[in-house]
């Protein structure tokens, strides 16, 4: 009897990354992981109405060249089974499990952007232990001033880019000046880089949950962000609509010793606008 020893090949794009599945107790997650195999893994957390197909693959595989990195689907949303939780609490909740008991792991390093950098914070202040480096990207503290507009933002953004029959991401993400309006397009065609075993869109159902949820968030009392003691990069654009560039800084007043990272004439997608920029910078932060 002969065994093959030789180690699978290190997927480092995203356009590759195997599509998988786990379950956890009642609860099936779709996730897909890219780059070296280490104990320390990179989990990133999407924005709002985000499937596995949401990621920039400009970011993704600047990062999976050194890290091992894994993205996945919040319950409810694209190939994840259930329904999308009342509150960004509870997606924090049903993370921490998938982390740990289902993919087992007990470190971690996060990314995220915009509603995933919300769950990312909730889930530091209940598990500190479990976070070594932090990157929070287009987002904001719990309770931060005008969040709850997003909902009106987003709305509007949404019937703006269906009579101009644009993705809704390029109003959402980007100022619609000549500069933005390019950057918009260029980041919408990256996403379409995968053409094999692409994500389940998100539905309308799971979409305006994820909306309320991002609502009560901004209406809570604030967190104790003093608990977040590692290393943390936050980073936005100098426009952000959707979650207002101050509290970027509000953020950073919030965390010591975090580093912040404006970028300028920029949406609240500046990071994948000027994605030459940040990918090595972010590669460079989450570099152990």
């Amino acid at each position: 009897m002969s065994t093959n020893n030789t180690p699978e090949p290190v997927v480092t794009s995203y356009a590759k990354a195997p599509a998988k599945t786990i379950t956890v107790g009642r609860d099936t997650f779709a996730y897909r992981e890219l780059g070296p195999k280490e104990d320390v893994p990179v989990i990133f957390f999407v924005h709002l109405a985000g499937t596995l197909d949401n990621w920039d693959p400009r970011i993704v595989d600047a990062i999976a060249t050194t890290r091992h990195v894994i993205t996945f689907d919040q319950l409810g949303v694209g190939a994840s089974s259930g329904q999308v939780p009342d509150t960004l609490e509870e997606a924090a909740d049903d993370a921490y499990r998938l982390i740990t008991s289902g993919l087992g792991y007990h470190k971690i390093d996060i990314f995220s952007f915009s509603m995933g950098g919300m769950i990312a914070q909730d889930l530091v202040v209940k598990h500190p232990d479990l976070v070594r480096k932090l990157v929070l990207t287009g987002t904001g503290p719990r309770g931060g001033k005008d969040m709850d507009k997003v909902v009106g933002v987003t709305y509007w953004d949404i019937f703006r880019s269906v009579i101009t029959r644009s993705d809704p991401k390029e109003f959402l993400f980007f100022n619609r000046d000549a500069v933005g309006k390019k950057a918009g397009k260029a980041f919408v065609e990256r996403l379409k880089e995968r053409t094999v075993d692409r994500d389940k869109p998100m539905n309308n159902k799971s979409f305006s949950r994820q909306l309320k949820a991002i609502q009560r968030f901004g209406r809570s009392a604030p967190s104790d962000l003093s608990v977040i003691t590692q290393p943390t990069l936050i980073a936005n654009g100098d426009h952000d609509r959707m979650v207002p560039s101050v509290l970027s800084e509000d953020l950073h007043q919030r965390i010591k010793g975090s580093e912040l990272i404006i970028y300028p004439n920029s949406g609240h997608g500046g990071v994948f606008q000027y994605w030459e920029k940040f990918a090595p910078v972010a590669a460079e932060f989450l570099s152990n």
